[in-house]
């Protein structure tokens, strides 16, 4: 049995992502400030910006584990405007740098880490350069939030040129959901405007927890990063209307059928094998 380490299991990702693992056969350690409710994990208290305190954790602890073979970096201060920027860029990106030296430490060739859709232009008050977007793109953070993201992304792509056994997983996760916030999506259609700050997508916590264990599980080395999204959008108005509504100038690279997410996750699908099998739709 692969015994990985997810950081911020307790979190609302980090819960999702625990339980896909250990109902597929991972041995799971929970790395993260406060116990999650659930218990389904051993869990070990941490502060990931102590260096020392995350190679402790990724080496071995006394009467508990001797070794872990993957990472799974997702503690972190999850969005802008939670704590003041200069407490989110020390938070993140000193977490994010200890998780992946002391990998390299613990012998870890396996990390997959949450980056995120903000990285593509969120709240996209300057509108991405077409639709949907994608990977394709430099990086174009608007917060110290996706900022951190964005160095994180350089970051890590420089660790993998230094170590070329590392296999980097970088999932750009959309807002991730759980089935109690589906009650509030029918009132989006009251005023679109208000959730095409990332073009009306989301994520299902458990198809993001599919996109981790599917990163663990990827052929090859190196970094790769994906956008991470459900397949469909927040509204019930089909995906081409919000297009010509709110971006009729904007170049539309292929048709969009349905209510199709505009965070395209073709290279998900084609690369990592992602299937998201959860729709609101399918709760509300």
């Amino acid at each position: 049995m692969a015994r990985v380490a997810v950081t911020g299991g307790s979190g609302k990702l980090g819960r999702a992502c625990v339980r896909d693992l250990v109902e597929h056969g991972w041995d799971v350690v929970n790395l993260d400030r406060a116990p999650s409710p659930d218990g389904l994990a051993p869990y070990l208290s941490i502060d990931l910006t102590d260096y020392g305190q995350v190679v402790g954790a990724l080496t071995g602890v006394d009467d508990r584990y001797d070794r872990l073979d993957a990472v799974v970096h997702l503690a972190a201060i999850p969005a802008p405007g939670l704590q003041a920027n200069s407490a989110v860029f020390r938070n993140n990106i000193l977490s994010t740098y200890n998780v992946f030296a002391a990998a390299k430490v613990a012998g870890i060739d396996n990390v997959v880490w949450a980056s995120s859709e903000t990285v593509l232009g969120l709240p996209f008050e300057t509108p991405p350069p077409y639709l949907p977007v994608d990977e394709e793109y430099a990086p174009r953070p608007e917060s110290t939030y996706s900022l951190v993201k964005t160095l994180e992304e350089t970051m890590v792509g420089e660790l993998c040129r230094w170590n070329p056994a590392l296999k980097a997983t970088g999932l750009r996760f959309s807002n991730v959901m759980y089935v109690e916030d589906y009650a509030a999506f029918p009132s989006f259609e009251s005023d679109p405007g208000l959730r095409n700050w990332n073009l009306w997508s989301y994520i299902d916590a458990r198809d993001g927890a599919q996109a981790v264990r599917l990163g663990l599980e990827r052929d090859g080395t190196g970094k790769e990063v994906f956008v991470i999204a459900s397949p469909d959008t927040v509204m019930s108005t089909p995906t081409a209307e919000l297009v010509k509504a709110h971006y009729p100038d904007l170049e539309l690279r292929r048709p969009v059928e349905g209510h199709e997410t505009l965070l395209s996750i073709d290279k998900a699908r084609r690369v990592l094998g992602y299937d998201p099998r959860h729709s609101w739709r399918d709760h509300v």
